[in-house]
């Protein structure tokens, strides 16, 4: 008996001892603060990164699924270009020339002759050359962004705008007149594939993120194509539901789920689900809607209104309008692009005979710089990104 009372003795003991212990967490600080740390360490973990989208075969990799600038950040130069002369590239297409602008000094230091009615400056998709649209020139002019000396023209006929697929393999010729898209070598520009297209004015383009296909707008039948990258084929076409709509540059958003189309006769941005290829919303912005930047942080759009003179700023987080920049004195604002430090937006002054910096951060115009007669897609080079997909500047 004295022995089992002993025992219970000891159990009693080992559980008060057990009880305590079991409290003293609840009134220790280092122990309180401890337990919340390691409930915070749980919730801290990053949720599971997006699925990288399975890319066209030879397509570099998407750095940031959830946004397809993530290459394009301020200053982020390749080194392919880190080491070029930070240019300003302006078509004059009724002048049949390009100006050169020092975009510290904010004036023309040269002006290069090229063929008829050069209409973009593309930088290639390897970002090493600009080719010169020459549209009724049946050309390609080659500058050097190193020297900033033009090469001898190829001939391509009907090159109103110029696209590169995202393996780097072909140029695509957006032959508005021809009513084709012609895939060429991304180098010798000798003809590998032609589409022929069914709308009238094919002109702009963007990539999906997975690089598989791409959005064509087509200016002067009011359309839409959906094109298969690798089978270099039309899968898809819709007429957008405006009378006398016509559609201009095309932009994806960062996060790669819809596709802005600007319309100049709409007068806004046609927002479409790429994928499903459905139906587009619409969001007015400005008389003669036309061009389409993003801002180096992936935050904002910048839409040129060439009818009114105006810049419209979209914020994709908050999927509205956020602000209207009014050019001082009016203007013709149309196609451009961003510094490689995202703080000035270039744009030409198509009506104007100008060209136009403005802050981004401000909205305040900068310089107003006269060039050549009909200044259209003009490029500046170079920017961030490790390669070119076309047009004034599309990198990834």
């Amino acid at each position: 008996m004295h022995r089992n009372r002993n025992l219970t003795k000891r159990a009693l003991l080992a559980g008060a001892v057990l009880a305590a212990l079991a409290v003293l967490p609840g009134c220790d600080a280092e122990s309180k603060n401890t337990a919340h740390e390691a409930v915070g360490t749980q919730a801290a973990v990053k949720p599971a990164q997006p699925k990288q989208p399975d890319g066209l075969p030879g397509m570099p990799p998407v750095l940031d699924p959830r946004d397809v600038y993530a290459a394009d950040r301020p200053n982020k130069l390749s080194p392919v270009v880190k080491d070029f002369p930070s240019r300003v590239y302006v078509p004059n297409t009724n002048s049949n020339t390009v100006s050169v602008i020092d975009p510290k000094t904010y004036e023309v230091i040269e002006t290069i002759r090229v063929g008829a009615q050069p209409q973009h400056v593309v930088p290639s998709w390897d970002m090493k050359t600009l080719w010169v649209n020459n549209d009724r020139g049946n050309t390609l002019t080659p500058i050097d962004p190193r020297t900033g000396k033009a090469g001898k023209s190829v001939d391509v006929h009907d090159p109103y705008n110029l696209y590169f697929t995202p393996d780097g393999k072909y140029a695509i010729v957006m032959a508005s007149l021809d009513r084709e898209l012609v895939f060429r070598d991304a180098h010798t520009m000798k003809r590998v594939k032609t589409e022929p297209v069914s709308c009238y004015g094919v002109n702009h383009a963007d990539f999906s993120p997975d690089g598989r296909y791409f959005i064509v707008s087509c200016e002067f039948s009011g359309e839409l194509l959906k094109v298969d990258t690798a089978r270099m084929k039309v899968v898809a076409q819709e007429k957008l539901p405006f009378r006398g709509a016509m559609p201009q540059d095309v932009k994806i958003s960062p996060d790669g789920k819809r596709y802005y189309i600007a319309d100049m006769v709409a007068n806004g941005v046609w927002i479409l689900d790429g994928d499903k290829f459905t139906r587009p919303s619409f969001l007015p912005t400005g008389k003669g809607c036309h061009g389409l930047y993003v801002s180096r942080d992936s935050r904002e759009m910048y839409i040129s209104n060439r009818g009114e003179g105006t810049i419209s700023v979209f914020d994709f987080t908050q999927n509205s309008l956020t602000k209207k920049w009014r050019l001082p004195h009016g203007g013709s604002p149309d196609m451009g692009g961003v510094s490689a430090d995202g703080k000035v937006l270039w744009l030409s002054g198509r009506y104007n005979s100008e060209v136009y910096a403005i802050d981004t951060r401000t909205g305040v115009q900068l310089a107003r710089i006269p060039v050549g007669s009909g200044p259209h897609g003009l490029a500046v080079y170079p920017q961030p990104g490790r390669y070119s997909l076309g047009h004034t500047g599309i990198f990834r």
